[in-house]
Order: structure tokens, then sequence, then C-alpha cells
């Protein structure tokens, strides 16, 4: 007695049917959860939010306005940070930074250990600060800070403003960037008089 050919042709689409939802259920990755990253090596870098998103090194740059170049910028080594939403560059290694006048000439310059400047042009100036001028004044002091603002410099540290024939000192002073009129508080001073 033989198999009823329907029942055997049942068999067979049913037998292929199962090997094609096999081969499916092979083909479709498992589960719902997404592929997991490489674990990180630990000799990798681990980026923070100390972490620096741009460096260089002997860095010079022109900052211009209207094409009128207004000071020129260097260090030995210049770090970028974002936070909150705002770019800062940390200079040291030789830092220094030189003011044009409207004529193109050097007004003034500041060298320091270190300085930061900021999106809105202020700059601060930290350790062994020295500001000199075109006319011969030389300021000393631990911190100084150029405002992008009004373009004035302060500092509420102690400080020694040395010209010819006068020299003062104070904690605490304010100038315009040329250092042609200046302000300085608690000031002690000598100076030769002329005859």
């Amino acid at each position: 007695m033989g198999i009823p050919l329907l029942h055997f042709e049942k068999n067979i689409r049913r037998n292929a049917l199962a090997a094609l939802a096999l081969c499916a259920l092979l083909l479709i990755p498992h589960g719902c959860t997404p592929p997991q990253p490489p674990a990180q090596d630990s000799d990798m870098p681990k980026i923070t939010a100390d972490t620096p998103v741009q460096e260089s090194w002997e860095i010079s740059f022109l900052v211009t306005e209207e094409g009128q170049r207004k000071s020129e910028i260097k260090a030995g080594h210049v770090a970028e940070f974002r936070t909150k939403g705002k770019t800062e560059q940390h200079l040291d290694k030789d830092v220094s930074v030189v003011f044009f006048d409207e004529t193109g000439a050097v007004s003034s310059s500041i060298s320091a250990e270190q300085a930061i400047m900021y999106e809105n042009k202020d700059i601060e100036a930290i350790g062994n600060v020295v500001i000199t001028t075109s006319n011969g004044t030389i300021i000393k002091t631990e911190y100084a800070k150029r405002s992008g603002v009004d373009r004035k410099i302060r500092s509420n540290r102690f400080v020694t403003i040395d010209r010819p024939n006068q020299t003062v000192s104070g904690y605490g002073f304010e100038s315009d960037q040329e250092l042609k009129h200046y302000r300085i508080f608690r000031a002690t001073g000598k100076g030769n008089l002329k005859q």
C-alpha cells in the first residue's frame, strides 16, 4: 500500500517552510540590544572635561580688526578648551602679546609665564608678568588682565611701575592699553626731582 501523493506533497511543503524559517532565524540577530562597542584599552587616553579639544606648539598669530592689526600673540604651547559652550585658549612657555596703535606701531607688550584668552577678547596674564611700553614704562606684577571691552589693563596684586626718574609700587592698578594714563592703589614710591 503506498502513501497518498497529496499527503507526501504536504510534508515536503511543511519541511521546506520549516527549513526557510530556520534559515531566517539564523540570519536575524538575536535580542533587541544594540551592539556593544569594544572594551576600551586601558592604554588609550581618556577624554574628560579637562582634556583640551585642540593643542598646538610654537604658535604665532595676528589679531586684526577691519584689516588693521591689533595684536600679535606668541607662545610655546596653546591648549584650547570648551566649557559650558565657551572657548578658552590656555597659553604657556614664553607667552608674549604685542599691541599695535592706530598707525601700526608697537604701543605696548606683555610677557608672562601663562595666559588665558577668552572669546570676549579678555586676556589674563599669570606669573612674572612684565608690561612694557614704547615710552620706556615697565610694569611688573604676578597677575594682570586686559579687558576686551574697554581695553584697559588691571591688576589686584602687588605691582611695580618703573618710569624714567620714577618708581611707584602698590597693590592694584588700572591703566589704558598704552599705559599713558594709569592709577595705582595703595601706592608708595620714589623719584628724582629736577632742579
